[in-house]
């Protein structure tokens, strides 16, 4: 077979064609070097085709645990989609290299199809490191690497909580980064979990003896077990044959309905053994300080290559790699400037970061450390032997110096090294005011320094955090530098006297906070009556809004009165899907998602929701908040499938507004032998009380009824957890790109109390946040952080508890279903019509087409409405006798007609 070459030949009056980059694997740093290159590569020189081995685009692997919290695995996706269209660019799935002819310079598949190269780049990875333990490859013994071993674990978990009427038995062989990680994936799925680690503490590879001691307690507060110094001898098999008992070394046994192995991983150097290709002594493949193998035209970067005789299992290094290949590669002179092997763990109420020379084995080190086993906090600097520079350290319990620390690795710190030791605060000390050099890395992950991201604020018009993200990219991959990348933005501005407008758009000079102090004050109730008042000076005549203020005063409006969002001039302010109050999808469609408060719902409900997806010909898919979403329908389906929802008493889900989406909750005592409180009752009660509760942007509750948090409350905006002696709230909790774990704002409330309490904060919240502010960042910009917060919502500091506590009832009064009353308005259900021209009844002669392969005929509802017969193409195409006379549209892939 030819080698294929994704580059047309050049003919007499042809440019010359790109040269042939091929890389192996599909990772994230596979992506991030394709990202690099066409970023520089402005001539066109190069060709790029990436052979991924896994089915879809490359993915954010360090957000894996994301998955188990609600997190759509589409929102991993890493970079721009645009990426994979541009031309010079080819991304093969499903791709596995089998062979690499390094004479012939050509590549080979799995399937056959070869691919020809001028230069060839092994990005191939890693793979779980399974020890010899007898049993380890039963039924039920996972791994934790790829978004496939994640979803296979997830359902295997629930395979197995259906079956047995108790707690799913957990356990985690390694007590490392990604071990830990997976113990919270477990927690995560309602499993109990045990942490089994070989050595003498947890995160051995990044901590000291202290603060795996910190961190073991911590890790124990949350409820997972954890045996150190244990070594794993047999995996035994149940009587179903699959994993059902750990036996120990010393003797001990533990039974298991669930393993999952998180030893350490090893290089995928196969393809450079097979090559001829050296590699270390512990694997991977070797390379130079240009990430270049003794074959000039192969490269390896990542976790697979060699340097300096380590392979290096972090994907900071990884991105440094792929920089320097592109550089090389467009005729540059780069070299690996070496790893940053600063790690920082993510995993609920746990906050654990290393960085720099962090076991003091440089020569004459000292070691500066605090610890407050009350507090769960153990804090190390290593310092010089002249206690002037910082060499590296250790955060377990609180890592908020990590940012500021980090990029001072090497050089001396101003004033009292111990000061960073102590609480935020305590000392006197603001940890974003360091004064970083040029070359200190800020952002490790896109290796931007502080003297780039000063650059793009004086020479580069940068004047905000997005401007400065979007033109160093710093802070757009993990997230934990931004708080630093901010206040490095803000410290420059304010250099160059210039003042950060908080203006909301060119048509309003006024922030979201002033606008709704406005707007409440004023009584105005209409958008032209606010704007011609409080607009921005200078407005030409006629001025209309645009995208950014009219939902900004859409939303205020909302959360001010009573006002239905489609009524008067408001139906013109709505995004799209406050618009037709259903969340668009991509194919066209829209989702229907009835409320369904604390997740509660009876059987004559699930029966309505079933039968109309049977009738309407909807996918339906669980929601992580305890939903039944409906997937499919179209515009003019939307008040038939309603009239059917509300008329068996469902209500609207507002799953397409920014206002309250979920309050997910456990069985709690009711049902569960570990229960302590009523979390069921609680959440629904919190979720008919804040239903409709328009805000800055959507938030989540969560109610768990005892400290085993199988609601995952401290992942929500307001999270409770019940205790012997009441309800203990946390706030700010938020998922999306950089999740953020919820604080604990007060301690066994009583009900009333709690209640009054997530009152008060949610109104601050919707009064003084940010356009599109989530709870988290809002609680990080209120004077005095969350201190701040609790003082005015729990001592009133502001004095204005009573307003807050009126606001909220006031809300909870004037509540109305705004499916209901659109239902009732034939005024609001004119704008339910997809053709203008055919308001009630579609062009009969229409079809549509989707990608689902089947043909259905028309339902009784859509036969009753006049519907088109709706007809499903098989790979989107029709024969010529089943094309429609009329017009026809496609919502799946293109149409094609075959004789």
């Amino acid at each position: 077979m030819s080698p294929e070459s994704p580059v047309p030949p050049t003919g007499p009056s042809s440019t010359p064609s790109p040269r042939r980059l091929v890389v192996v694997g599909g990772g994230m740093v596979a992506q991030r070097l394709v990202e690099a290159l066409r970023d520089r590569d402005a001539d066109g020189a190069w060709h790029v085709t990436v052979l991924a081995e896994e089915p879809r685009a490359p993915y954010d692997r360090v957000g894996l645990t994301s998955y188990f919290s609600g997190r759509d695995p589409e929102e991993l996706t890493l970079g721009d989609p645009a990426l994979w269209r541009d031309p010079l660019v080819t991304l093969v799935r499903d791709a596995t290299v089998t062979s690499v002819d390094r004479e012939g310079r050509v590549v080979t598949v799995g399937d056959g199809r070869t691919w020809a190269y001028d230069e060839l780049v092994l990005a191939t990875g890693s793979r779980a490191f399974v020890p010899p333990i007898e049993g380890s490859d039963l039924p039920g013994v996972f791994v934790y690497r790829t978004l496939d071993d994640v979803a296979a674990l997830r359902g295997w978990v629930e395979d197995q909580a259906a079956r047995w009427d108790r707690p799913v038995r957990g356990a985690v062989i390694g007590g490392g980064l990604l071990g830990l990680e997976a113990a919270g994936a477990l927690q995560a799925l309602g499993a109990q979990s045990t942490v089994i680690q070989f050595g003498t503490h947890l995160m051995s590879a990044q901590v000291d003896l202290g603060g795996g001691e910190a961190l073991r307690r911590l890790i124990q507060s949350l409820g997972v077990a954890v045996r150190v110094d244990t070594a794993t001898t047999r995996m035994r098999a149940n009587r179903r044959g699959t994993v059902g008992r750990l036996d120990f070394a010393d003797g001990g046994r533990l039974d298991v309905d669930v393993v999952v192995v998180a030893a350490g991983i090893q290089p995928r150097d196969e393809l450079a053994r097979a090559a001829d290709l050296p590699v270390g002594p512990r694997g991977g493949v070797v390379v130079d300080g240009a990430c270049r193998t003794p074959d000039p035209h192969v490269w390896a970067v990542g976790e697979v290559a060699c340097v300096d005789g380590a392979c290096i299992g972090l994907v900071a290094p990884g991105y440094a790699m792929a920089e320097v290949v592109v550089d090389r590669l467009l005729g540059g002179a780069a070299e690996f400037p070496g790893a940053d092997t600063a790690t920082k763990l993510k995993l609920a109420g746990v906050d654990v970061a290393s960085f720099g020379d962090a076991f003091g084995t440089t020569p004459g080190a000292l070691e500066l450390v605090h610890s407050d086993p009350v507090a769960g906090v153990y804090t190390k600097l290593v310092l010089s032997d002249d206690a002037r520079t910082l060499l590296g350290g250790v955060l377990v319990g609180d890592a908020s110096a990590y940012a500021a620390l980090r990029p001072m690795v090497g050089r001396e710190l101003s004033g009292d090294p111990s000061a960073y030791l102590l609480p935020e605060g305590a000392s006197g000390l603001s940890r974003g005011t360091v004064d970083l050099p040029d070359d200190a890395a800020v952002c490790s992950c896109n290796n931007v320094t502080a003297g780039t991201i000063r650059h793009a604020v004086t020479d580069g018009g940068c004047t905000d955090l997005a401007g400065v993200k979007a033109c160093t990219k710093a802070g757009t991959s993990c997230g934990s530098c931004l708080p630093l990348v901010k206040k490095v933005v803000g410290t420059e501005l304010e250099k160059a006297g210039i003042t950060v407008s908080t203006a909301l758009c060119e048509h309003f000079a006024l922030s979201r906070r002033q606008l709704f102090d406005v707007v409440r004050v004023t009584g105005l109730r209409t958008f032209s009556e606010i704007l011609s008042q409080h607009g921005a000076p200078g407005l030409p005549l006629g001025a209309r809004g645009c995208d950014i203020c009219k939902p900004v005063v859409a939303s205020i409006l909302s959360s001010l009165d009573d006002g239905h969002v489609l009524d008067g001039d408001r139906a013109t302010l709505q995004d799209t899907n406050d618009h037709v109050m259903a969340n668009l999808q991509k194919d066209g469609t829209y989702s229907v998602v009835p409320r369904m408060p604390g997740g509660e719902v009876t059987p004559e409900g699930l029966i309505t929701v079933g039968e109309v997806a049977r009738d309407f010909g909807l996918y339906t898919k669980i929601t992580g908040g305890q939903r039944v979403d409906m997937f499919g329908a179209r515009l003019e389906q939307l008040p038939l499938i309603w009239r059917r929802l509300v008329d068996a008493g469902f209500e609207s889900g507002h799953a397409y507004g920014k206002s309250l989406r979920t309050v997910k909750s456990c069985v709690g005592q009711t049902w569960c032998r570990y229960g302590v409180q009523d979390s069921t009752s609680l959440a629904v009660a919190l979720e008919l009380r804040y239903r409709g509760l328009r805000a800055p942007h959507k938030f989540k509750l969560g109610v768990s009824g005892c400290a085993r948090e199988c609601a995952e409350a401290r992942a929500k905006d307001v999270g409770v957890i019940a205790t012997d002696n009441g309800w203990n709230v946390y706030v700010g909790g938020n998922g999306g790109f950089t999740p953020r774990h919820a604080q604990l704002l007060a301690e066994d409330l009583d009900t009333e109390t709690l209640v009054r309490t997530v009152d008060r904060f949610l109104m601050y919240y919707i009064r003084t946040a940010d356009r599109l502010q989530r709870t988290a960042p809002w609680i990080e910009e209120v004077e005095g952080g969350l201190d701040g917060v609790r003082a005015v919502i729990m001592d009133d500091s502001l004095g204005i508890a009573a307003e807050l506590d009126a606001a909220m009832a006031a809300h909870v009064d004037r509540y109305e279903d705004e499916w209901r009353a659109t239902l009732e308005d034939p005024e609001k259900l004119r704008r339910f019509a997809s053709f203008v021209n055919a308001p009630t009844t579609p062009d009969p002669s229409l079809a549509y087409v989707t990608e689902r392969g089947q043909r259905r005929p028309a339902t009784a509802a859509e036969r009753a409405a006049g519907l088109a017969v709706a007809v499903e193409v098989p790979d989107g195409v029709l024969a010529p006798d089943d094309v429609p006379t009329g017009p026809v549209l496609v919502a799946g892939p293109a149409l094609e007609v075959r004789a």
